[in-house]
C-alpha cells in the first residue's frame, strides 16, 4: 500500500493560558495545502485532537494517509483508540468527528523531528502563531499559499 497523502501535524499549548493551536501541512503529490487553528482548552489533548480531525478532512475518501508529528499528543491517538477499544470516555465529541473523518481512510501514524526548513518545523510555528492568537479568541485560517512554498516538503 503505497501513501499518497502526507500530513504533518503539530500543536501548541499553554497550560497556564489554557490556550491551544495546531496547524498542518498537507502534501498530495506536488500540491500543498495547510489550515492553522486554534482554542481554549485546559489540556493538549483536545488541541490535537482537533488538529488531526481537521487535516484528515483535507484527504480525499479512499486515500492513504500517513500522518507525521513530533507532537507526543497527536502521536499517542492511535494507542489511545486501541487501548479505548474505539473512544476513550473523556473529549467524546472529538472522538467521534475523529471516527468520522478516519473512515474510509488508511492512516498510518510516524514520529517526525521538528528540524529547521522541514514540514514540521513550518507546522510547529503556524501552531504556536493560533495558540497566541486563540488566547484571545478561537482562530481558523487557512496557510496562504505563498507561506506554503516556504514549507519545506521533500519531494
Amino acid at each position: 500500500m503505497s501513501i499518497n497523502i502526507r500530513i504533518w501535524v503539530e500543536i501548541s499549548h499553554q497550560a497556564a493560558f489554557r490556550a491551544g493551536g495546531w496547524a498542518f501541512v498537507l502534501a498530495e503529490g506536488s500540491a500543498l495545502s495547510g489550515v492553522a487553528g486554534g482554542d481554549r482548552a485546559p489540556a493538549a489533548a483536545p488541541i490535537a485532537l482537533a488538529g488531526l480531525i481537521e487535516a484528515l478532512k483535507g484527504a480525499p475518501a479512499g486515500s492513504t494517509v500517513e500522518v507525521r508529528s513530533a507532537s507526543a499528543a497527536v502521536l499517542a491517538i492511535p494507542r489511545q483508540l486501541a487501548d479505548a477499544g474505539g473512544a476513550p470516555d473523556s473529549d467524546l465529541d472529538l472522538w467521534t468527528q475523529l471516527a468520522a473523518a478516519m473512515k474510509g481512510r488508511a492512516v498510518r501514524f510516524a514520529p517526525t523531528s521538528v528540524q529547521p526548513r522541514t514540514p514540521a518545523a513550518f507546522a510547529a510555528a503556524w501552531a504556536e502563531l493560533a495558540r497566541d492568537k486563540a488566547k484571545t479568541r478561537p482562530f481558523h485560517a487557512a496557510i496562504p499559499k505563498v507561506n506554503l512554498a516556504k514549507a519545506g516538503v521533500p519531494a
